[in-house]
C-alpha cells in the first residue's frame, strides 16, 4: 500500500505540473483554423457613397468693418490731440536745448554749461514722457480690442501716428545726448 501511495504521489506531481501548461495551451488551439477563406476588405456597396453636391452659385459677400463707437472716436481724438500738444511742445523746446548742448560741447561734467544742458535735455525728456503716455494708453486701447475681438484699425492708425512722433522725438534725444557726451 505504501508503494500504491508513492505512485500517486509522483501522479500527482506530474498533474500539477502539467496541468498550467495544458491550460495555457488550450486557448492558442482555438486561434488556429484550417480555413483559408477570410473576409474581403474591399468596399461594400453600402459602404459607397454616390451623388452630387452643388456649390452656392452666388459669391459670398465680404462683410464691412464696423466702425468705431462715437465714444472710441472721441477718445482717440483727445489721445492724438495730448500727443499732437506734447510733440508741438517738444519740437518748440528742441532748437533751445540744441543751442544749450552745443554750449556745453566740450566742457567738463558739471560745469554750468553742461548742467544747463542736462536741465534742457531733462525738458526735452519731459515732453517726449507726456507723448509716452498717450501712446500707452492708445496701446491699452488695442488691447481691449484685441481681446474682445473687435475692430481695431482706427486705434491702429492714431496709434501709428503717436508713434512716429515718438520715433521722432527719441531721435533729436539721441543726438543731442551724443552731442553732449563728446
Amino acid at each position: 500500500m505504501a508503494l500504491r501511495d508513492k505512485r500517486d504521489m509522483e501522479r500527482f506531481d506530474m498533474l500539477r505540473k502539467v496541468t498550467p501548461l495544458a491550460l495555457c495551451l488550450f486557448p492558442l488551439a482555438a486561434c488556429a483554423s484550417a480555413s483559408t477563406e477570410y473576409p474581403s476588405l474591399s468596399v461594400r456597396d453600402a459602404e459607397r457613397i454616390e451623388g452630387q453636391f452643388n456649390s452656392p452659385s452666388t459669391a459670398p459677400v465680404a462683410a464691412q468693418p464696423a466702425l468705431p463707437s462715437a465714444d472710441l472716436r472721441d477718445r482717440l481724438a483727445q489721445l492724438k490731440a495730448e500727443a499732437s500738444t506734447a510733440h508741438t511742445a517738444f519740437l518748440g523746446a528742441a532748437p533751445a536745448a540744441t543751442q544749450k548742448v552745443d554750449a556745453a560741447r566740450g566742457t567738463a561734467i558739471a560745469s554750468d554749461r553742461w548742467a544747463i544742458a542736462q536741465v534742457a535735455l531733462a525738458d526735452l525728456d519731459s515732453h517726449r514722457s507726456k507723448t509716452a503716455v498717450a501712446l500707452a494708453d492708445l496701446d491699452i486701447l488695442f488691447t481691449e480690442r484685441a481681446i474682445a475681438l473687435e475692430q481695431r484699425g482706427a486705434v491702429a492708425e492714431t496709434r501709428e501716428t503717436v508713434t512716429r512722433m515718438i520715433a521722432e522725438e527719441d531721435a533729436v534725444l539721441s543726438r543731442l545726448r551724443g552731442e553732449l557726451s563728446q
